[in-house]
């Protein structure tokens, strides 16, 4: 049990640690909410594509492709998107607010709350599973995304617009080309692929970094039941379903804490400027990035502790 508690620890607590260090620089000051923005658009734009292209240039793909892996992630966003949409449609009545509702239950911070979690349980060298998810599910998430905000502001679902942005997506060009160069057998000096090493070492730290002094609490009393039910249905409902299917249909060790990484993580932050830009509730959305992340530091370390103390890995 003692064994367990401290996995479940060591799993948690570098990812809040690393978050107060960016809530501490906001109070200090060091950084102005216009230096904040370029840093992070930085962080995207550069550190993502490497970290994604270093990994899986550095993957053996016979060892890491998990076609099962790939079918249920991908099988089980579409749904909790689908049964999402369905019970929100059903309970709340406004447009503006379903789409922020919608995408809140369905769209995970896997990318920058689940691959540390995973690194922090089974090590760096063991990201090339993980990595591989990123490049199914960021896009699916975008894909999605955007027809359900599209959908409730009455707006034209551009199919080839969005598979244009999804494919500018620095993750998604890093993806390729790790993929491209590694099918291609073409080596990289040493003198190349360090620096490249060393960036993408330090994309999750400096990543956490910058969301820890993005955060803004807002007014929260105009969508109180809201905004509850977005967080009961990211942080416990959605990864109670995804995870017992998940342990029935017998995935376990980095398989299951992938899944975990993708079905229990708060709210993605890129939900908030999505919604935001495409006439959505911008207020609720925010807040549920905001309070699913604060509280996913006891939801995550409670499925941890679970699954490590059931043997699932």
């Amino acid at each position: 049990m003692i064994s367990n508690l401290i996995v479940a620890i060591g799993a948690v607590i570098p990812l809040f640690f690393l978050m107060l260090i960016g809530v501490a620089v906001k109070k200090m000051r060091l950084l102005t909410e216009l230096e904040l923005a370029h840093v992070n658009r930085m962080v995207f734009k550069i550190f993502f594509f490497f970290m994604m292209f270093y990994n899986i240039y550095t993957t053996d793909i016979a060892e890491t492709f998990r076609p099962h892996l790939i079918l249920f992630g991908a099988l089980g966003v579409l749904a909790s998107a689908v049964i999402g949409g369905i019970v929100i449609c059903l309970i709340e009545k406004s447009n503006k607010r379903r789409g922020a509702m919608i995408q809140a239950i369905f769209r995970s911070n896997f990318v920058i709350m689940g691959i540390p979690i995973i690194s922090n349980i089974f090590g760096d060298d063991q990201l090339a599973i993980p990595t591989m998810m990123i490049a199914i599910i960021v896009p699916m998430y975008n894909i999605i995304s955007v027809f359900i905000l599209e959908t409730f502001r009455g707006g034209h679902f551009d199919v080839w617009g969005i598979l244009r942005n999804v494919l500018k997506n620095p993750m998604i060009l890093g993806a390729i080309l790790g993929f491209a160069l590694l099918l291609l057998g073409i080596p990289l000096p040493k003198v190349i692929l360090k620096p490249i090493s060393q960036i993408a070492a330090a994309t999750t730290p400096i990543a956490l970094i910058i969301l820890g002094a993005s955060f803004k609490a807002g007014t929260y009393h105009e969508h109180l039941p809201q905004l509850i039910g977005c967080i009961c249905g990211r942080l416990l409902i959605v990864p109670a379903i995804m995870l017992s299917l998940a342990i029935f249909l017998g995935f376990r060790g980095i398989e299951l804490v992938t899944l975990m990484a993708i079905f229990a993580t708060p709210c993605a932050v890129a939900g908030f400027a999505m919604a935001q830009q495409m006439g959505s509730d911008a207020d609720l959305a925010g807040n549920c990035v905001v309070y699913t992340t604060g509280l996913s530091c006891f939801t995550i370390f409670g499925w941890v502790f679970v699954l490590k103390t059931l043997g699932m890995f």
